[in-house]
């Protein structure tokens, strides 16, 4: 919770923090209370008008900060264009791994039985697809200026590495108590 509140308070402007499931997101959600403003979330069962005052909260030139929860892999992971100042950061809370289920794990074991990259395949591919669209939300032109946080410590594995655009490097690791600096810098 508390990067989410440093990285968004750091500059007024757009934000979007994607979560693994909606359990996550409103858990989350419950733990923020009011002490994100201009909190919105993503809901299971949106409808078209909806999902348009959803995205109609991101304003150009933003005169106070908005922050949309939301699920990774939804309907605002990908697909969606919000230009210049209507988005200027992202939070990405976990590389979004698929459950486990039966046919996960056939999957999984099939490749894995003909020595190839079972979990890569089964899990990981599909997870980090949807780690690349969302994080891919904040830059949508050579014009825009944004950053992208990943929470997660998998994140620092080689095998999610180097599934990274080569945008996205070079990348910084950092604690807590050191992240207002950063973005500071960045901004």
């Amino acid at each position: 919770m508390d990067y989410i509140r440093i990285f968004t308070a750091e500059k007024t402007g757009n934000y979007l923090v994607f979560f693994s499931s909606y359990k996550m997101l409103d858990d989350i959600a419950e733990l923020a209370g009011d002490s994100l403003p201009g909190l919105f979330l993503q809901s299971s069962n949106m409808n078209e008008i909806e999902r348009e005052e959803f995205l109609e909260e991101f304003e150009t030139n933003p005169q106070s900060t908005k922050i949309g929860f939301c699920v990774l892999g939804g309907i605002f992971g990908e697909g969606i264009d919000l230009k210049a100042d209507r988005l200027i950061g992202a939070v990405i809370v976990g590389p979004g791994l698929p459950m486990k289920d039966s046919e996960r794990e056939l999957l999984r074991r099939y490749y894995e039985k003909r020595g190839s990259k079972g979990f890569e395949y089964a899990y990981l591919y599909q997870g980090m697809n949807k780690v690349l669209q969302a994080g891919g939300r904040v830059i949508r032109t050579m014009e825009d200026k944004g950053a992208v946080l990943l929470l997660d410590d998998r994140f620092l594995q080689g095998q999610y590495q180097k599934l990274f655009p080569r945008e996205w490097f070079p990348y910084k690791v950092t604690k807590r108590d050191k992240l207002n600096g950063i973005l500071e810098k960045f901004w």
